[in-house]
């Protein structure tokens, strides 16, 4: 025949609609069309498939080839097409039979030897595919990746000719066995930063509850060093919420086998731009803070971040997803991340220092904290000061809880929440607020005074009802105490000018 229809799949944000790849073979004088919307690694397929079915030793069909990707208004990118686009050449040329491609479906790049390449988003096309019913043909590089999905057959393949073999039935692919990934996660240990009993209470909270967290404190406090040791103390990931992420680093190309179920820390330099942040491109790729969905977004320095690029993290904070509209396109990418920030209190950083270094004028120290706007800071749920580090802690041995002992009490804590709303406390919407963060009647009465004294927001009083929700949970408690609500006012209190 000299049409052949196949199966594969293009990548739109987290998604991977199905993608036709019909090639064509007609009279006339030799050429090579590639149409529906390619981009240029696509269109360069040409050449690369030329080659690839001439070092496999098959003939290249020298007649007028039209290929068609279709729907034609979804763009294409990439070298996945490679392998159903010459399949397809050489099931329309009569080479290999084409009854049963209809069973499969295929992503691969060609090398110019006919060798299969590993690609990105396999994770992400088999989650698509998985409800098709068809089995997905593609590199080895990339099946153990596609195996996580665990939705359909998973056929590896090295080569053009490998696949040939197995569509003739000479030689057929063995199905990849179900992924089973090694858990044992090592992360750093809380109890080896000195001193700091009120920055770990903070972290436990915020651990506890996947609120978000501003520290403020002089240079070589140990800001850094908590945050990198807060994924050792956060509860373990679902594999729903494991899959979820790993897909989004799949589309990126950022995956890797050895790191699933284990939350992403991601830590951009603060010359980031805004659209690095929350991803963006001409065909939008995900950002900084969909990679670390389900994970930890760690900005040290916060105020020397470009004030513009701070404010894109408004609406992520609140709705933890990101819409990415472009004239041509949309992509929608979930971005339920946790934002652990730290700073330093004034330009020179030792403002309310002991050794009384700091000149910096007041003037200076509000233009350096203004870089922050009031409406973010607003939606940071802990504001905690880190203090220098007295001599005869920091000269002392290491004292303090392990992240062991600290991440069974936030397992604790999460799994209360899970059974009681079904998820974590920094999620809950204003109705469910109401229904499960009651304060009792000494609490409420704190909360009233704050309002007034603090001239508190609403969204802020909701989220001090929030963290004071987890505070009683950390605790065991059923309901929140006016202890609880103290302690979680003392986190709005905001960062207090010396």
């Amino acid at each position: 025949m000299s049409l052949a229809v196949l199966r594969s799949r293009a990548l739109v944000g987290i998604g991977a609609p199905e993608v036709s790849v019909e090639v064509h073979l007609a009279g006339g004088l030799p050429s090579f069309t590639i149409v529906g919307l390619p981009e240029t690694e696509v269109k360069e397929a040409k050449d690369r498939v030329r080659a690839a079915i001439q070092n496999a030793r098959f003939e290249f069909p020298t007649r007028r080839i039209t290929v068609n990707l279709a729907p034609a208004d979804l763009p294409k990118e990439s070298g996945r097409f490679d392998l159903p686009i010459a399949l397809g050449l050489l099931a329309a040329s009569g080479q290999i039979p084409g009854d049963k491609l209809d069973q499969y479906e295929f992503a691969g790049e060609l090398s110019l030897t006919g060798a299969l390449r590993p690609i990105r988003g396999a994770l992400a096309m088999t989650l698509s595919s998985g409800s098709a019913g068809r089995a997905f043909i593609l590199p080895r590089a990339s099946a153990q990746e596609a195996a996580l999905a665990g939705a359909g057959a998973i056929l590896p393949a090295d080569s053009l000719l490998h696949v040939c073999a197995h569509l003739t039935g000479r030689e057929l692919l063995a199905p990849h066995p179900p992924a089973v990934p090694d858990h044992h996660l090592t992360y750093p240990d809380l109890a080896e930063v000195k001193g700091q009993a009120h920055a770990k209470r903070a972290l436990e909270i915020a651990a506890a509850g996947r609120h978000s967290l501003l520290m403020a404190g002089p240079p070589g406090t140990g800001k850094s060093m908590l945050a990198q040791r807060l994924p050792g103390i956060l509860p373990p990931m679902s594999r729903a919420e494991a899959i979820e992420a790993a897909a989004l680093l799949s589309v990126a190309g950022s995956f890797r086998i050895e790191n699933f179920g284990q939350r992403s820390v991601r830590a951009p330099h603060h010359t980031a731009s805004g659209v690095a942040l929350v991803g963006g491109g001409g065909n939008p790729r995900p950002g900084e803070i969909s990679l670390a969905h389900h994970g930890v977004l760690f900005l040290d320095e916060l105020p020397e971040f470009d004030r513009k690029v701070l404010e894109v993290l408004r609406e992520p904070l609140e709705s933890g997803r990101i819409t990415i509209s472009r004239a041509a396109r949309q992509a929608d990418f979930p971005a339920q991340f946790q934002l652990i920030a730290a700073m330093n209190p004034c330009p020179c950083g030792f403002l309310g220092h002991a050794n009384g270094k700091c000149r910096c004028t007041p003037d200076q120290v509000a233009r350096y904290r203004g870089k922050i706007s009031g409406p973010l800071l607003d939606r940071i749920d802990l504001q905690i000061e880190v203090p220098a580090v007295p001599e005869a802690e920091l000269t002392g041995a290491a004292s303090g809880e392990s992240s062991a002992l600290i991440r069974a009490r936030v397992a604790a804590a999460a799994e209360r929440q899970q059974a009681r709303q079904g998820k974590p406390n920094s999620q809950l919407g204003p109705k469910e607020i109401d229904l499960y963060c009651a304060p009792e009647a000494a609490a409420d009465k704190l909360l009233r005074q704050a309002i007034s004294r603090l001239d508190l927001s609403a969204r802020a009083y909701h989220r001090i009802l929030k963290v004071a929700r987890t505070i009683a949970d950390l605790a065991a408690s059923a309901g929140i105490t006016a202890a609880h609500a103290a302690e979680a006012v003392q986190y709005r209190r905001g960062l207090e000018m010396h």
